[in-house]
C-alpha cells in the first residue's frame, strides 16, 4: 500500500511534534531518565521484554520519550536495536542455575532447597498507600541503609554481580520441583533437542514453526496479549485442564559467548567469555491432559509447558508456559492451539503499527469506495 504527501504537510507536521513536547513539559517538571530506570521496575522489564533488548537505561530512556506508552516505548527500543552491530551469540543458559531472587512452586509445599518467596506484591493487600506522595530520595537511602542493616542481600540484588559472583554459585543448585514428578514416571519423557534455535529477529518465520521461534516471539510478545491468550486457554479455548505451575523461578543468570577463536566453544565444549548477568522469569508448567492407553481406557499424565522473559515478569511467563503446551500440542481445535493465529497476533509493535497506520491519509482508497458506493446506488 502506498500513500502521497500531502503539500504543506511539513510545517503541520513539525508543528505537532514541537506541541507533543509541550504536552510532556507542560506542568513545569521533567522526569529524570534515573527515576525512572529505578521505581519504574516492572515497566521497564515489560519494555525490555517486549523489545528483546536487555538495556535497562535504554529502557527508561524509552520511556521517558514515549510519556509511559509502553507500545511507542517498545518501538522505539527496537528501532534502537536493529542500529546495535550482532557480534555474539550467546551460549544456551541453564535456568535452574541461576542466582535465585524468587523460587516457588503451586504443585508441592516443601520443594528441595525450599520456596523463597522474594519480592512480590502477591502479599500485599492492593490498597493505595497515600504516604509514598512524601517519599524522598534521602528517606530511600535511609530506609535502604536500615534495610540492609537488617537483611543480608546477595550481590545479585545490588547490581553488583561480577564474574566472581557468577562464579561462586553453587555447583548443585537445589533440585527442580518437577525432576520429582519426572522421577515417577508422570511426565513424558522427550530427547533433548540440541538443534541450532532459529532467529525471528534476521529471517522471517515460516509455518510450521519450530519450538524456539514459538518461544522466541512469546518472549518478546505483548504482554498484555501473551497474557489474555493464556488466560482464553484457561477457560477452555485450549488446556482444558486446569494446569499448575510446578516451579517459577526469578532470577539472575550468566551470560557467556563462545571464543571465536576455539574448536566446539560454540556448543559450550570450549573456552568462553563471561559478559554479565541478566534478571529473568523462568517457568515450568504442569498440564495434565488424558492418554489414551487403549480398549477405551485413558490416564492422566503431565506435559510441561515453559516460559521466561527479561525482568520479573511473572504473569507473562506463566501464560507463556500456557500458549507453549497448547501450541506443541498440534491440535488446532482452538484460536490459541493454531500457531499462526498466536504468533503472528502477540507482537506489540506489529499490533500497534497496523492499527495506527489507520490513522495515516487514506484519501485515495476512501474516495474509491465512494465512488464505488454512488454508482451502485445510482444504478438501482
Amino acid at each position: 500500500m502506498g500513500y502521497i504527501a500531502v503539500r504543506g504537510g511539513a510545517e503541520a507536521i513539525e508543528a505537532s511534534i514541537e506541541r507533543l513536547k509541550y504536552e510532556r513539559l507542560r506542568k513545569g517538571r521533567a522526569l529524570d531518565v534515573g527515576a525512572a530506570e529505578a521505581g519504574l521496575r516492572a515497566l521497564v522489564d515489560q519494555v525490555m521484554a517486549e523489545a528483546s533488548l536487555y538495556d535497562e537505561g535504554i529502557a527508561a530512556l524509552s520511556i521517558k520519550q514515549a510519556e509511559g506508552s509502553p507500545e511507542e516505548a517498545v518501538f522505539l527500543m527496537r528501532a534502537y536495536r536493529s542500529t546495535l552491530p550482532r557480534s555474539h551469540y550467546a551460549l544456551a543458559v541453564d535456568t535452574r542455575a541461576m542466582r535465585v531472587e524468587r523460587r516457588i512452586s503451586a504443585s508441592f509445599k516443601d520443594i528441595p532447597g525450599g520456596q523463597l518467596l522474594g519480592a512480590s506484591a502477591d502479599y500485599t493487600h492492593r490498597l493505595i498507600d497515600p504516604s509514598l506522595r512524601g517519599e524522598t530520595d534521602e528517606g530511600a537511602v535511609a530506609w535502604v541503609e536500615e534495610y540492609l542493616g537488617r537483611v543480608a542481600i546477595d550481590a545479585c540484588d545490588t547490581n553488583e554481580a561480577s564474574e566472581d559472583s557468577a562464579a561462586s554459585r553453587p555447583e548443585a543448585p537445589p533440585a527442580s520441583a518437577i525432576d520429582y514428578v519426572r522421577s515417577l514416571g508422570l511426565i513424558e519423557e522427550r530427547q533433548m533437542d540440541d538443534a541450532e534455535p532459529r532467529d525471528v529477529t534476521k529471517k522471517a518465520i515460516e509455518f510450521p514453526a519450530s519450538r524456539s521461534e514459538r518461544l522466541q516471539i512469546l518472549a518478546r510478545g505483548q504482554t498484555g496479549a501473551v497474557t489474555a491468550l493464556g488466560y482464553a486457554a484457561l477457560r477452555g479455548y485450549g488446556a482444558t485442564l486446569h494446569p499448575t505451575v510446578g516451579e517459577l523461578r526469578v532470577g539472575r543468570v550468566a551470560v557467556y559467548v563462545p571464543d571465536p577463536f576455539a574448536a566446539g566453544s560454540a556448543k559450550g565444549d570450549g573456552d568462553a567469555y563471561y559478559v554479565g548477568e541478566l534478571r529473568i522469569t523462568a517457568v515450568e508448567t504442569l498440564v495434565p491432559v488424558q492418554v489414551h492407553k487403549g480398549r477405551g481406557k485413558t490416564e492422566i499424565e503431565f506435559v510441561l509447558g515453559f516460559g521466561a522473559c527479561f525482568g520479573q515478569n511473572e504473569t507473562k511467563a506463566i501464560a507463556m508456559s500456557l500458549l507453549d503446551q497448547c501450541l506443541e500440542s498440534g491440535d488446532k481445535r482452538s484460536a490459541v492451539q493454531d500457531e499462526e493465529f498466536v504468533l503472528l497476533h502477540v507482537d506489540s509493535v506489529e499490533a500497534t503499527g497496523f492499527i495506527s497506520h489507520l490513522k495515516l491519509p487514506h484519501y485515495v482508497t476512501f474516495q474509491s469506495k465512494l465512488d464505488s458506493l454512488r454508482k451502485a446506488r445510482g444504478a438501482k
